[in-house]
């Protein structure tokens, strides 16, 4: 693990014993930097320190000049007069009376980089102008993102991506007709290249990115284009590289190898490292819903994902065995989900559980763990397998039509269902139409099928999500290195505007699909042989509410194919995947409206033919 160690000073330089402070100047509320009139103060928590000074370019880096004194319970504080933004300090930590280590502040919001100084910032930002509203969850459509890959900053240049060149692209990302982005990690990282699942200082900005101001930028502007922001967290590991919060105050032992903030050896076991943080010291839980609050009330982020939470309630990493459930871990959960809710509970947390478990999203007064929302893994498996299987006969329409519907707690909005994340687009997993024809990720069947499964993703119950450029038909798989290539825009404009048509359907922009953001769903036609469902989505009934989708998965088209409807009447056709207009090839085969006749079939008081056409959907709904 990262640390910068310094050699022991001549004597001269020992600190001053400390004393308790019963200074009322220095009961100033708050951890990390405490920002007054003319200086600051500084907080930081080290029990197992002889003495803490603060070091930086207000003293010329004195290790002697400015000691904290202990409050009595693990805690040290003192102030700097004259200290002032834009100033580098660090923590001088002292063991047995000598200097050991100098320490970033493990609450800084700014730092020079991974393994530079801490910066005295003021993340109080003008949000006079920003009266952004979230959408109703039920109403979301996300767009993950990974900052420093979106796009590439220039020919000559070899560095990431920044905040304010996506920012440049939010008209786009408003036109496509997103309202939430959801960004992968941004606390400060080793190294300029990441997917940002290794946070060294969980409350600073990286600074390759653009650093606090360019986060606070780009949050303000998807504000101002009606776009939320969600922020992915990580708080089943630290690091492990550039990590000061290793043996942070110099303690450590054969069992707890980390310190302070992290488990002992057995515990502390991730698929990452052994860096698990100890939620069972108050603590260090403490330091995680401050963390959780930061992001939500400094930056005004609309939403939280968290990364593996399975590796926060369990020591082992799985949902099935109770054996390695981490109490302390789950309670952590509550706790930050209640802060949430009592403070702004508009504002959402997602869980990266994958595990199909409903307490994860039931509330903490049934002993849940309180989430607004989870990835829903059974859905990206399931439909993903139907789509890439090269065998019509080898698709399972039970097994789609049993993820359809899979609602966990009885609400659309506990799930967030998808073909591509972050995750399953690399690691050795291909964007789906790669998948679907290795070498040919722009042929014929990898565009049907596709976008078939896009279609489900924008019909079917649950917060429908897509990865960056999987909108304009992206086949490479996910590398931090390697940015979007947007030429592809141009060459699959027609793609793009099919992900336009959904998004759009899916948000009811013309009052005619209501349903698709409703609450229920009957998947009333299975056909196993000709590989055809259909399913009914519906908020209250009625005209502009009733939604019936048709999803064929076989290479054949159909004049003629009968369903039942729930209603009679005229029902329109609002969307053909099969449309010309979204690819010349594609075979244009007639989704005609049709009006349904009193005849029970399918379990629905009334039918009609549709035409649809091969790996194709209709969505369709009442005037």
């Amino acid at each position: 693990m990262a640390q910068t160690e310094i050699q022991p000073p001549p004597p001269a330089a020992e600190l001053p014993t400390s004393t308790t402070t019963t200074d009322p100047a220095e009961a100033r509320f708050g951890m990390g930097t405490i920002l007054f009139p003319g200086g600051a103060g500084f907080r930081v928590w080290a029990p197992n320190a002889s003495g803490i000074a603060v070091s930086g370019e207000f003293n010329n880096w004195s290790e002697t000049a400015n000691p904290l004194r202990s409050e009595g319970n693990g805690l040290w504080y003192g102030e700097v007069k004259g200290a002032h933004f834009g100033q580098q300090y660090e923590f001088v930590i002292f063991k047995d009376g000598k200097p050991f280590a100098r320490r970033k502040n493990p609450y800084a919001s700014a730092v020079v980089n991974s393994v530079g100084k801490s910066i005295i910032h003021d993340p109080t930002f003008d949000w006079s102008d920003d009266s952004f509203t979230m959408s109703p969850w039920n109403e979301l459509v996300i767009y993950e993102m990974h900052v420093g890959s979106f796009y590439k900053r220039g020919k000559e240049t070899d560095s990431p991506a920044t905040f304010d060149g996506v920012t440049a692209k939010m008209p786009y990302l408003r036109d496509l007709g997103i309202n939430a982005i959801q960004i992968m990690p941004v606390s400060e990282y080793a190294m300029d290249y990441s997917w940002g699942y290794n946070p060294s200082q969980p409350f600073a900005v990286e600074s390759a990115l653009g650093g606090p101001q360019g986060l606070y930028r780009f949050i303000k502007s998807a504000h101002r284009h009606g776009i939320a922001v969600i922020l992915d967290v990580v708080y089943n590991h630290f690091g492990p590289g550039d990590l000061d919060l290793w043996q942070f105050d110099g303690w450590s032992d054969e069992n707890h190898e980390g310190g302070i903030y992290f488990y002992d050896n057995e515990r502390a076991q991730t698929p990452w490292g052994g860096t698990r943080p100890d939620y069972g010291r108050a603590e260090v839980r403490q330091y995680l819903r401050d963390n959780a609050q930061f992001w939500l009330n400094k930056y005004r982020v609309d939403g939280l994902r968290f990364d593996s939470v399975v590796n926060i309630r369990n020591w082992r990493g799985s949902g099935f065995d109770p054996s390695s459930d981490l109490a302390d871990g789950w309670r952590l959960l509550q706790e930050i989900n209640d802060d949430v809710r009592n403070k702004e509970p508009w504002k959402i947390t997602i869980a990266e559980d994958l595990q199909g478990n409903d307490w994860v999203t039931k509330d903490t007064g049934a002993g849940g763990a309180g989430f607004g929302s989870q990835w829903d893994a059974s859905f990206v498996h399931t439909i993903r397998n139907a789509i890439i299987t090269g065998a019509d006969e080898a698709r399972d329409m039970y097994a789609v039509a049993g993820v359809l519907a899979n609602i966990y707690n009885g609400d659309l909005t506990r799930r967030v269902i998808y073909t591509e994340s972050h995750d399953e687009v690399a690691n050795g997993r291909m964007r789906v139409p790669e998948e679907i024809w290795q070498g040919s990720a722009d042929s014929w069947f990898s565009r049907k099928r596709s976008t078939l499964g896009a279609a489900l993703v924008f019909t079917a119950p649950g917060i429908p999500m897509i990865f960056q450029g999987q909108e304009f038909l992206e086949s490479g798989y996910f590398q931090d290195t390697n940015p979007l290539d947007w030429s592809k825009l141009k060459t699959f404009a027609g793609i793009n505007q099919l992900y336009r048509d959904l998004i759009h359907l899916r948000r009811n922009w013309n009052n005619q699909t209501r349903g698709l953001s409703g609450q229920h769903i009957n998947v009333h036609h299975i056909n196993d042989v000709d590989k055809i469902i259909a399913f009914h989505r519906w908020e209250n009934h009625g005209a502009g509410d009733d939604v019936i989708v048709v999803a064929n998965f076989a290479n054949r088209s159909y004049d003629n194919y009968t369903i039942g409807l729930p209603a009679g009447g005229m029902w329109r056709v609002r969307f053909n995947s099969d449309w010309q207009g979204y690819s010349d090839d594609f075979g244009n085969q007639l989704g005609y409206d049709t009006a349904a006749e009193e005849n029970a079939y399918d379990g629905m008081s009334h039918r009609a033919n549709v035409g649809i056409g091969a790996y194709s959907v209709l969505i369709l709904s009442q005037d």
